[in-house]
């Protein structure tokens, strides 16, 4: 869509979408939750037209010469198709966090203090190649009560307007304003500069896409960000973990998906279990083409790898690429993760209580495991309908930000005449 004037444009947007915040703030649960139904079912209904629309923009990505790490985030299945339906069933199903009060406690002078959830307002969400982040996005701010300004990728275009064509209709036959849920029209990147500034409309932005993209907005916004930069995510073989448990768990946590933000960067393993599990595992590897770069203890044990460098360490690959150290100590496998890691996703694998216990109360991430996959780390798999993003951040929202994380508090008093003295 060709748009002359951007910035006017943004500007009847910002104020849609701050008009339509209140009338969301103050919505029935149950008039949200048809919403949400009525998405869900246009979207199973539609799944053809959601495909042909992605092969539209598949397509133009290969014209263009894009990665496959790319084509991997933008392509569209009919498992993804069900997956986005199925997300916003369960976003339904969620309490409604607006409206909660909590910790209502009496004062000496008789009045109550208490917390009242609350909705942020009006979020705006950029992204990049994930069309299925249109569906999540718009699900998670409706039922948390807010208003939705989302600006997709302009490769995924044909998809995302395929799936806000459905969210419209959620909206219409919900009695919701269609201003609820805007996706920008534009793919000029100018309408990002005027999104991120618009502090009178926009009072949260989420990023969702590469480190370039995030660390431009964040050098850029005028409007707070809930954000994650880097997915360093690690994987620690513990000397007391169970070896097919670690294989299988470290085999997922790479080569599940290489392109996602949870997916393992770098394996950690303990010296006195190392000769025992890296041949087996760096077999599995091997065979799924899966190129290993390793310390020096590492590569006596599996000399065909490559040499690590100090950058490999700092790296998020997103790709069939992994980086081996061998480790001395739990302490020694804490200090690297505290060191490279990007307080994302870190997992432990073992049987001992204490080890697992250490790494869950030292490990500075938004999620840390124990004898699981990285890949776990997700706002369906945590049993939030879909996430928003994740966050790394240490104020308000940390890990996979699903409704609470697209909520606030503010503070109740409950009196009946007190005045201070």
């Amino acid at each position: 869509m060709d748009i002359i004037d951007i910035k006017a444009y943004m500007q009847l947007v910002g104020y849609k979408a701050r008009a339509a915040s209140h009338l969301m703030a103050k919505a029935e649960t149950i008039i949200k939750n048809n919403a949400l139904i009525s998405m869900a079912t246009a979207i199973k209904r539609d799944e053809y037209k959601l495909l042909t629309a992605n092969a539209v923009d598949l397509e133009n990505a290969k014209i263009k010469g894009l990665d496959s790490v790319f084509i991997d985030r933008l392509t569209l299945t009919s498992r993804d198709v069900a997956n986005m339906a199925e997300g916003l069933l369960q976003i339904a199903a969620l309490i409604d966090p607006v409206g909660e009060i909590s910790g209502l406690n009496y004062r000496p002078s008789g009045i109550q203090i208490g917390r009242m959830r609350v909705p942020l307002g009006v979020i705006g969400i950029i992204y990049e190649a994930r069309p299925n982040v249109t569906a999540d996005a718009a699900g998670l701010c409706l039922k948390a009560g807010n208003a939705a300004i989302l600006r997709g990728g302009s490769e995924a275009i044909h998809s995302n307007q395929a799936i806000a064509a459905c969210v419209e209709e959620g909206l219409r036959i919900a009695g919701l304003p269609d201003t609820a849920v805007q996706i920008l029209r534009t793919t000029d990147r100018a309408a990002v500069n005027e999104l991120i500034t618009m502090k009178e409309f926009v009072d949260v932005i989420v990023p969702r896409g590469g480190k370039e993209l995030i660390a431009r907005l964040s050098n850029e916004a005028c409007i707070p960000i809930i954000k994650h930069l880097h997915g360093i995510c690690h994987v620690y073989i513990d000397d007391g973990a169970n070896v097919d448990k670690a294989i299988r768990i470290a085999d997922n946590a790479k080569t599940q998906r290489y392109g996602a933000c949870n997916a393992m960067e770098t394996l950690l393993v303990h010296e006195k279990i190392a000769r025992i599990v890296l041949p087996s595992l760096c077999a599995i590897y091997a065979n799924k083409g899966v190129e290993l770069r390793g310390d020096k203890a590492s590569r006596v044990i599996i000399p065909s790898m490559k040499k690590a460098t100090e950058e490999d360490w700092h790296t998020e690959y997103l790709a069939p690429i992994l980086s081996v150290r061998v480790v001395t100590s739990l302490d020694q496998a804490i200090e690297h993760i505290t060191t490279y890691g990007s307080q994302h996703t870190d997992s432990i694998i073992t049987e001992n209580y204490a080890h697992a216990r250490q790494f869950l109360r030292e490990v500075d991430s938004s999620s840390v495991m124990v004898n699981a996959s990285t890949r776990f780390a997700d706002g369906f798999e945590y049993g939030l309908g879909a996430e928003i993003g994740i966050s790394t951040d240490k104020i308000h929202a940390r890990g996979p930000v699903g409704l609470e994380g697209l909520t606030n508090q503010k503070f109740i008093v409950l009196g009946d005449g007190q005045i201070r003295q």
